[in-house]
């Protein structure tokens, strides 16, 4: 184990004749060096620095927010309206938090983050929208566009902001939550599948709360007009936003979170990339939303069908695929770069292969749920999110983008995965005995006290045949409790890390 230089209060007291160069019998010793000073304290924390004060400055403001905004809607739809809205506009949340949740179930983050997500998109989200399209329009119809006004044709207030204002002001709006996850839970921020799923949340949130505005206004004014059954407005605009799209407002954020997503695997010191790759995402969402609010309003009657089959469709497809082939690409790097750590001793040779398929960690978790209970599922779902962390972490590594926290990260994945070896290890069994591929058989030659550095096919034990590591050969009984703290780091770092960051 390694210690750190330890000081005392007081220096021991030097023999005659030994000291500095220079000193000889019976002559005075040079004073000792000064004693290293006391760390200086910790300045104090002011108060709106605290956890607790900006979690719970957050929270007041989503419920002030939420407050608002229900009002306003219910002011704008009447109560008979609102419930109407609101039980119509449910109808689509769980399917779209069920896509969300798969897409991210491979690396999953805290629920604190998703729950911010959707609450902002339907609070803070639409109260910014519902207040700044209004005045915004207002403004470029009065004081920008209506003097330039010319012919018969009047102004479209309506078609304007909704064209114009609307996209600007919303996806600004929303791309404040993703902006928020970026910058204060980055180590929850890891790519592709992070922004996407930050984002698309926020949309739904978002599309939540319009929903019950325009449902709501819908069945107001069916009940105006007397009209009912298909033919209301109220069952067109439930096929057009329910139906049709209900994957259009986490579609258009969905574009600003791949953006983000890109700048958050972009090395750090390419600090421009970083800044316009989030950037370019906000405006190709504004544009597509812009497209689509102007489809249905400056394009006629086939705009809207023009604009949905010939963009909306194929942009969708293509968002799927990319967020299917961002699943398989961390998969794929799980069980690529986890091997590492399989010759290090800290994994077993079969977790690369059972942490590398979804239908491996199913097993693990209903084996985990069976013998375990809900402690053994936690603790299997911290390793496998753990696991996938450091996998996706070294990748970069080995690429030539680590950061400068790299080896602290790293090391501690690995003290948490080594925390968490015991209660996981009956379930990983249970999956790699399943469905991973059988280790080839390996011969390395006997050592002194074990079978060697890492042989995966010790004597019996948790450093035995099943899991290997620097301690096989030794039972139960003698195995350590935790890796000694090694003079070097028990594996080779990645080739492209600098050597003042091993």
């Amino acid at each position: 184990m390694i210690n750190s230089p330890s000081y005392s209060a007081s220096q021991p007291e030097q023999p005659h004749g030994a000291g500095a160069e220079g000193a000889g019998p019976g002559q005075a010793l040079p004073p000792p060096p000064p004693m290293p000073p006391y760390p200086a304290a910790l300045p104090r924390m002011r108060w709106w620095q605290r956890h607790a004060v900006r979690v719970g400055l957050l929270v007041g403001l989503l419920t002030v927010s939420g407050g608002i905004i229900l009002a306003l809607v219910r002011e704008q739809t009447g109560t008979h309206g609102f419930l109407v809205g609101l039980g119509l506009a449910l109808l689509p949340v769980p399917l779209l938090l069920a896509v969300f949740r798969w897409v991210e179930a491979v690396e999953p983050g805290p629920w604190r983050n998703l729950v911010f997500c959707f609450a902002w998109g339907a609070c803070a989200a639409a109260l910014i929208a519902i207040v700044a399209n209004t005045l915004a329009t207002e403004w470029l119809v009065g004081s920008t566009l209506e003097p330039f006004a010319g012919g018969d044709e009047p102004l479209k207030p309506d078609a304007i902001g909704a064209t114009y204002v609307a996209p600007v002001v919303e996806e600004s709006a929303k791309a404040v939550s993703v902006l928020l996850i970026f910058l204060f839970r980055r180590q929850h921020f890891r790519g592709l599948l992070d922004g996407a799923v930050t984002a698309g949340l926020t949309g739904a949130g978002f599309a939540f709360t319009e929903n019950i505005l325009y449902l709501g206004n819908a069945f107001g004014r069916d009940q105006l007009t007397g009209d009912s059954g298909m033919a209301s407005v109220t069952a067109a605009t439930f096929f057009v936003r329910i139906v049709l799209s209900p994957f259009a407002h986490p579609l258009f954020t969905l574009l600003t979170g791949i953006g983000f997503g890109l700048a958050a695997r972009t090395p750090g010191r390419r600090r421009v990339r970083r800044a316009l790759l989030p950037l370019a995402g906000l405006l190709l969402s504004m544009g597509m939303h812009g497209l689509w609010n102007g489809s249905a309003t400056l394009m006629g009657p086939f705009g809207f069908l023009i604009v949905y089959a010939l963009v909306m469709v194929p942009v969708f497809g293509l968002s799927v695929w990319l967020l299917v082939w961002a699943r398989a690409d961390v998969l794929r790097a799980v069980r690529t770069h986890l091997p590492a750590y399989v010759a290090a001793g800290w994994l077993a040779p079969t977790e690369p292969a059972a942490l590398g398929t979804m239908n491996a960690r199913h097993l693990a978790r209903d084996h985990a749920k069976h013998s375990g209970g809900r402690k053994a599922v936690r603790a299997l779902a911290a390793y496998q999110r753990d696991a996938t962390t450091l996998a996706v972490l070294r990748r970069r590594g080995e690429r030539g983008q680590a950061d400068p926290d790299f080896v602290d990260r790293e090391r501690a994945l690995l003290n948490s995965l080594w925390e968490r070896r015991e209660t996981i290890r009956p379930a990983q069994l249970h999956a790699a005995r399943l469905l991973a591929p059988p280790a080839p058989a390996m011969w390395l030659p006997p050592q002194q006290g074990g079978w060697g550095w890492g042989a995966p096919y010790g004597a019996p034990g948790w450093g035995g045949a099943a899991w290997g590591g620097p301690w096989a050969g030794q039972g139960p009984a003698q195995a350590p409790a935790g890796p000694p703290a090694p003079q070097s780091w028990p594996y080779t770092p990645p080739p492209h890390i600098p050597p003042q960051q091993r």
